[in-house]
């Protein structure tokens, strides 16, 4: 991300303090790890390890950042004028943005064909307010946009995304508690069409990945959604709760078999030092990470930069 408008500072000035807690917690075990000099010490190298593992950026990829650092260490044109800790900084810096620079995109919607976004995970990640968030950003940008309260478990559900909705001027569309969410979608996707909707963000019930039947009735609304517009669901966003760290995980994989997930939505980022879950999450299921949830507000929903990422974590 680069800062040479007011704007873009001001985006990787609120993900700095977003991401500050996972900064300080990694950067002071970092720098605990190499008082003493990373080349003939192997000690300094296991602290390292251990300060990344801390950080939740798992077992395998702490072992290969550590591996590019003992590189690095051994390359003395590379080191020269570098003190450890600077040395330390830049190598994870850069391999921090290689492993979280997208390398997927969604499929292009045609014109004319409303694009649907499933929006899917567990109770308790902000899934229903992200939904919301990714609505106001669509609508403010001149966006035609429906909102889907397919989450019909639980009547809470669907009155929040009402109240998102009345207050955003976002139409909502819904059915009594209790109905077939794919019901719901059906008439959601139809609504989009005849309306000449530009998206519609389907909001799912918050179900727990070890729940079959559940997770059949993802696999159900898919079919819907694909039958009533071509092409959909265009995107499947995952979100997660920052805070549970490696947790999160099992959620990715049971989520990308059943729901086809497309995309990452990491929420609460600002209230945990685990930020590195997002290393251990992409480097096992391969899917980008399209946004990350740094506040309360429209405006903490931050599109997600691999290099504003990897700054904010290492250099604060």
């Amino acid at each position: 991300m680069s800062t040479d408008t007011p704007q873009k500072k001001g985006l990787l000035a609120k993900l700095k303090r977003g991401l500050f807690m996972t900064h300080t917690e990694l950067i002071s075990r970092v720098g605990g790890a190499i008082k003493t000099k990373l080349g003939p010490d192997p000690r300094a190298l296991e602290a390292l390890e251990e300060a990344l593992i801390a950080a939740d950026v798992g077992p395998a990829t702490a072992l290969e950042l550590v591996s590019a650092v003992k590189a690095a260490v051994k390359d003395e044109a590379g080191r020269k004028g570098q003190e450890d800790i600077d040395l330390v900084k830049n190598v994870l810096k850069a391999e921090i943005e290689r492993r979280l620079t997208a390398s997927t995109s969604p499929p292009a919607v045609p014109a004319g064909v409303p694009k649907v976004l499933l929006m899917v995970g567990v109770n308790g990640t902000g899934k229903t307010t992200t939904t919301a968030k990714l609505a106001a950003r669509a609508s403010q940008s001149g966006q035609t946009v429906l909102l889907a309260a397919a989450d019909t478990f639980r009547a809470a559900a669907i009155d929040q995304l009402q109240v998102w909705g009345d207050r955003l001027g976002i139409t909502v569309i819904k059915h009594r508690p209790g109905a077939d969410p794919a019901a719901v979608v059906h008439d959601a996707c139809t609504a989009a069409r005849n309306r000449k909707a530009d998206c519609v963000f389907v909001d799912t019930a918050g179900r727990l990945q070890t729940k079959t039947n559940l997770m059949e009735e993802l696999a159900k609304i898919r079919r819907i959604a694909g039958r009533e517009i071509p092409g959909a669901p265009h995107e499947v966003l995952l979100v997660l709760d920052a805070v549970i760290g490696l947790n999160g995980l099992s959620q990715a994989r049971e989520f990308t078999k059943s729901a086809g997930v497309t995309g990452l939505v990491l929420t609460k980022m600002d209230g945990t030092a685990k930020g590195g879950v997002i290393l251990a999450i992409v480097r096992e299921l391969q899917i980008p990470v399209k946004y990350i949830g740094v506040g309360e507000t429209v405006e903490d929903l931050l599109d997600f930069d691999a290099r504003a990422f990897a700054e904010a974590v290492v250099d604060g």
